[in-house]
């Protein structure tokens, strides 16, 4: 749902990569990863999603691309367990264990980069960054969003009980609404608690949920850096 509710985020994704030197390749048959349907237990329909986007990015792994770029948190831990949930295929095993060998998280890309280029001349803005479950916890990746927007120059006020669930969860705020409800008070009241500027996250879903209630603007960190 990313492409259609923030295009910009990809947008924003390619220039801040295409100003480090690193190019993307869109690969045109590629879709949904599957991770909504697997979790509601659709799994025939999320194997088809899976195949279907190893089909996709296939001719460009033996064309030689170096990495598989995710902007969604959510999406990449899912593509990231491409080859243990296909384990057993034996047309698509080797295939999809390849594609989670090559998954990568945008900030684990940039996070191995000089950023000194996308440094801003600016004063610092005040950015609460919400970290999402899939990223911190599924994905092993706290701190690295949040190491990358202060080398660029953005002064993050501290988020309390940072570990905790925005309510979003895939489908749980529609699943789960009054739980969802009261875990994004919460969340927004803690992120909001040193009046930042804006909100920063990783996840499109976490993004959505956050900003249905959010006093200040909820955006994909990338879309911070690429306006430096």
């Amino acid at each position: 749902m990313q492409p259609a509710i923030a295009p910009n985020i990809n947008a924003a994704a390619a220039r801040v990569l295409d100003r480090l030197g690193i190019s993307l390749l869109r690969a045109g048959n590629a879709g949904c990863c599957g991770a909504v349907s697997y979790h509601l237990n659709a799994h025939d329909e999320a194997l088809d999603f899976m195949r279907r986007n190893i089909d996709a990015w296939w001719p460009h792994i033996q064309a030689g691309v170096e990495a598989i770029v995710i902007t969604a948190s959510g999406c990449g831990t899912l593509v990231k367990d491409y080859g243990h949930i296909l384990r057993h295929d034996p047309e698509y095993a080797e295939k999809a264990a390849r594609i989670s060998a090559l998954s990568r998280d945008l900030g684990e890309i940039l996070a191995a980069e000089d950023l000194s280029m996308l440094v801003t001349k600016n004063p610092k803005q005040k950015i609460a960054f919400h970290s999402p479950c899939s990223l911190q916890h599924a994905q092993q990746l706290p701190g690295v969003v949040e190491k990358i927007l202060t080398a660029v120059g953005f002064a993050l006020t501290p988020v309390p009980d940072a570990h905790l669930c925005c309510g979003s969860a895939g489908t749980y705020a529609i699943l789960q609404k009054g739980l969802a409800q009261q875990l994004l008070r919460n969340k927004l009241d803690a992120l909001q608690s040193s009046a930042p500027a804006a909100i920063a996250t990783a996840n499109i879903g976490c993004l959505t949920h956050l900003q249905s209630q959010s006093r200040v603007p909820v955006r994909h960190w990338i879309e911070f850096v690429d306006i430096l």
